[in-house]
């Protein structure tokens, strides 16, 4: 299976990304690429998208990225911190490796806009299970 098929397979078994939309563009070797077009569901009570969408966008590039390397690996603590409202339509999460160890493996993953501002700084520990692995 190459790393679009991958990708395409990972995001088809999410049903929460599915329903906001998201889609995950790229997957490999401890890094994912996921982009989500912003409507009017995804705003909160103020007309701006709602944190929540942000953090999901950066959530699924995260379990993404941490799963990109045939090991199952679940998320065992996250946080994130909003930078500036995003001032397009269009959003972009590009999640990296830091750091893997035996059982962990840290990621950073930025959320941007159209106009390639910074939107939210997100950050990602997961649990890696031991001999487990999964077919992508």
């Amino acid at each position: 299976m190459n790393t679009s098929e991958q990708a395409a397979a990972f995001a088809n078994r999410d049903r929460f990304a599915r329903h906001l939309g998201i889609s995950l563009c790229e997957m490999h070797n401890g890094r994912a690429v996921a982009t989500m077009s912003v409507g009017e569901e995804h705003t909160n009570g103020l007309g701006m998208v709602h944190g929540g969408a942000l953090f999901s966008l950066a959530d699924l590039a995260f379990a993404a990225a941490s799963n990109s390397m045939g090991r199952i690996a679940v998320a065992i603590n996250a946080t994130i911190s909003y930078i500036e409202a995003p001032q397009t339509d269009s959003l972009t999460a590009v999640a990296e490796e830091v750091s893997v160890g035996r059982k962990l493996a840290t990621y950073s993953v930025t959320v941007s806009d159209g106009s390639e501002r910074i939107c939210a700084v997100f950050q990602g520990t997961a649990y890696l299970k031991q001999g487990s692995s999964h077919d992508g």
